[in-house]
C-alpha cells in the first residue's frame, strides 16, 4: 500500500459545500419577500439606496433578462430545471481536490441563483426584481440574478485562464471522449 503524498491536495467534501446554494436561495427569498411585502405597496416608487444611482423599485418580470420572451414562464421553468440538473451533474463529476474548489463553488453559486428564480417562476408565475441601476438604465434585477451573472463570469474566467483542456476532461464538452 502506497503512502499518500503530504503535498497532494486533500479531497474536497462536496456535501459540505451544499450550504452555498442553500444560503443563496435563503438570501434571495428573504430579499424578494421584503420586496413583495413592502416595495409592492409603493407602486412606481423608487427608493434611493445609493443616491439616485442605485434604487429599489418593484417589478414582476414574466420573461428573461431585459424582459425578453414575456409570458414564456413554462419555457423558462423547463430550461432552468434542465440547467440546474446539468450543473448538479457537473458538481458530481468535478474532481475532489483543492485545485477544483473555485470551479465547484462557481457551479454551486450558479445553481443557487438559478434555483432562486426557478422558485419564483413555479410558485408566482413571475420573477420578483427590485434592484435598479438608474444611471445606466440597466434592467431591474434581484439577488439570484447577481449570483447567476457573477458565477457565469467567474466560470468563463476559470475556463479560459485557470484550467487546461486536459484538466477539464471530466466535462463532456471538453472532450473526455475525444479520440487520442
Amino acid at each position: 500500500m502506497q503512502k499518500p503524498n503530504a503535498n497532494e491536495p486533500k479531497p474536497i467534501r462536496k456535501l459540505f459545500y451544499a450550504w452555498i446554494p442553500v444560503l443563496i436561495v435563503i438570501l434571495d427569498r428573504a430579499t424578494k419577500y421584503w420586496a413583495e411585502h413592502w416595495l409592492q405597496k409603493q407602486p412606481n416608487m423608487k427608493i434611493p439606496v445609493i443616491g439616485d444611482y442605485v434604487t429599489f423599485t418593484y417589478l414582476e418580470n414574466r420573461g428573461a433578462a431585459w424582459g425578453v420572451m414575456q409570458g414564456k414562464v413554462n419555457f423558462f421553468v423547463i430550461l432552468t430545471a434542465v440547467l440546474i440538473v446539468l450543473f448538479l451533474l457537473l458538481v458530481a463529476r468535478t474532481p475532489s481536490d483543492r485545485r477544483y474548489l473555485p470551479l465547484l463553488i462557481t457551479f454551486l453559486m450558479l445553481i443557487g441563483g438559478a434555483f432562486g428564480n426557478l422558485y419564483d417562476r413555479i410558485f408566482q408565475k413571475h420573477v420578483t426584481d427590485f434592484i435598479s441601476f438608474d444611471v445606466i438604465h440597466f434592467p431591474v434585477f434581484n439577488v439570484a440574478d447577481i449570483f447567476v451573472t457573477v458565477s457565469f463570469i467567474l466560470l468563463m474566467i476559470l475556463l479560459m485562464f485557470r484550467y487546461s483542456e486536459k484538466e477539464l476532461s471530466f466535462i463532456p464538452l471538453f472532450g473526455s471522449d475525444k479520440k487520442k
